[in-house]
């Protein structure tokens, strides 16, 4: 403060000094004019050579005001920096009276980890950050800074909105939510505006937690097509993102299940350093959420058989699912939920409007052994409702290892064909990223001769690796169908 002071009062002092010059040199102009007949000696000429040094030095001062700053500046042990650096500190904590007086508002969360059933793993990455909002001072003392941003990567309706509102509830600190959409505008620099609006009210009330749902809608990967809303959007984020330190008690959580329409700027180290995958409950977690939802209701309802009944239903459909049903039990006037309600809710889901899907024991199995046989040939952990396998993503990858990962694809496919002695469509996107796979081969590395050629030989592969080891897909299968998930140790 004392510095921008100083600088102020020596460009007031540079002006000060030209401006007398000038007007000296007026008055000493006016005053020949009107009675030069009356200049004796040389008193004329040393007044002229007077002004008009004073002029060319206060003229040089200013040109060379940076130097003579400088040099005060070094005597007084005052520490420099570049034009940029202080542009660039001017724009990262510059915080305006209209940010902090926009009606973006903080909300106290109730939520609480206790409140979310199941999701263990998830809860225990998130307690770090829970425990950084509450004792900063144990991770500062050892120069520990958190991610800056903790992105929550999974389908609709898992949960990662009310994850958010719980790690909030958790710390006691303030919330702040706004969803992506609402940063997008139709005149240019209204969504940036907002960005700034809301990172200057977290900042003004640090700790705190910023989150930011279905990042998607404003965090798009730029296509170079014109688009000067978003784009200022996201580089106002970014820019924001970095304005502070890990240590300045803001978090940024962010939602989205589409983390691959992202750009990059966003993922990058320094941003979202922490992806958390939030995927559909498995049989424990959606006992325990159906636990959760039933406490407290009479009821005649088999939990165990329901576990069962819904597999691949998310949270919130669990939810609608138990709502649907009360409600049903009170238009029938009764005041015990029973089985009956639960299968008109369920077919109110399956076939109404909202549309969820249901697995009969059948096509539990077609993709039990779906999954199982993937997770044989990747030899990776496997989860009923994984979308994917994990595949090998090396920076330089060879022929064998691009082989692989189409054998990856394919696996489930094959499989079925060869327990169930029939071909079933099951995931299309594991056939689109074996055939988009296979021509990177053959197109873009010129590693192969013909698409076709290459997949007709990955199959036949396939099929004479899993036809011997049908009794293994068989009991991962049988794995699959009690727990939901394999792990590498049933492998």
């Amino acid at each position: 403060m004392l510095q921008n002071s100083n600088d102020k009062n020596l460009d007031k002092n540079f002006k000060l000094m030209a401006i007398s010059a000038i007007v000296l040199l007026i008055l000493f102009i006016y005053t020949i004019f009107k009675s030069s007949q009356h200049i004796q000696g040389s008193s004329y000429y040393i007044g002229i050579i007077f002004l008009f040094i004073l002029l060319f030095l206060s003229l040089l001062l200013k040109v060379k005001q940076d130097k003579v700053k400088a040099f005060f500046d070094k005597r007084r042990g005052v520490i420099q920096t570049s034009a940029f650096d202080n542009e660039l500190s001017k724009s990262k904590a510059k915080i305006s009276t209209d940010d902090l007086n926009s009606n973006i508002q903080a909300v106290t969360s109730n939520v609480t980890f206790k409140d979310i059933a199941g999701i263990k793993e998830i809860k225990e990455e998130l307690e770090e950050v829970v425990d950084f909002l509450n004792n900063p001072k144990k991770y500062l003392q050892y120069g520990i800074k958190l991610p800056k941003g903790v992105l929550l990567v999974g389908p609709p309706g898992v949960g990662k909105t009310l994850i958010a509102r719980a790690v909030a509830g958790e710390a006691d600190v303030p919330f702040f939510y706004q969803s992506g959409a609402s940063f997008v505008h139709i005149y240019v620099g209204m969504g940036a505006k907002k960005v700034r609006e809301l990172f200057a009210k977290a900042k003004a009330s640090a700790p705190a937690i910023v989150f930011i749902d279905e990042i998607d809608a404003v965090g798009k990967a730029r296509s170079g097509k014109s688009n000067d809303e978003r784009e200022s959007t996201l580089n106002e984020l970014l820019t924001q993102m970095d304005g502070f330190e890990g240590d300045s008690g803001v978090i940024v959580i962010a939602a989205t299940n589409k983390i691959e329409v992202l750009d990059d700027a966003l993922l990058r180290a320094g941003r979202f350093d922490r992806r958390v995958h939030v995927g559909l409950p498995n049989i424990e977690d959606r006992k325990k959420i159906l636990e959760l939802y039933l406490n407290g209701k009479n009821h005649e309802i088999n939990i165990e058989k329901l576990v069962n009944e819904t597999a691949g239903f998310s949270s919130a459909a669990l939810a609608t699912l138990i709502n649907e049903a009360l409600l049903n039990m009170i238009k029938s006037n009764r005041k015990i939920l029973d089985n009956d309600d639960i299968e008109v809710a369920k077919n109110k889901l399956e076939f109404g409007k909202k549309q969820i899907k249901i697995l009969d024991e059948k096509q539990k199995e077609i993709l039990a052994i779906y999954q199982a046989s993937k997770a044989f040939i990747s030899k990776t952990r496997v989860a009923l409702f994984d979308e994917s396998v994990q595949k090998l993503n090396s920076i330089y990858p060879s022929y064998q290892e691009l082989v692989e990962n189409i054998k990856r694809d394919l696996a489930g496919f094959i499989g079925v064909e060869i327990i169930k002695k029939e071909k079933y469509a099951v995931n299309y996107v594991d056939l689109e990223n074996a055939s988009k796979t296979a021509h990177d081969v053959v197109n873009r590395y010129k590693m192969a001769n013909s698409v076709d050629e290459l997949l007709t030989n990955v199959k036949n592969d396939l099929r004479t690796e899993l036809s011997q080891n049908a009794d293994q897909i068989n009991r991962l299968k049988e794995i699959m169908l009690k727990n939901e998930v394999i792990t590498i140790e049933d492998i």
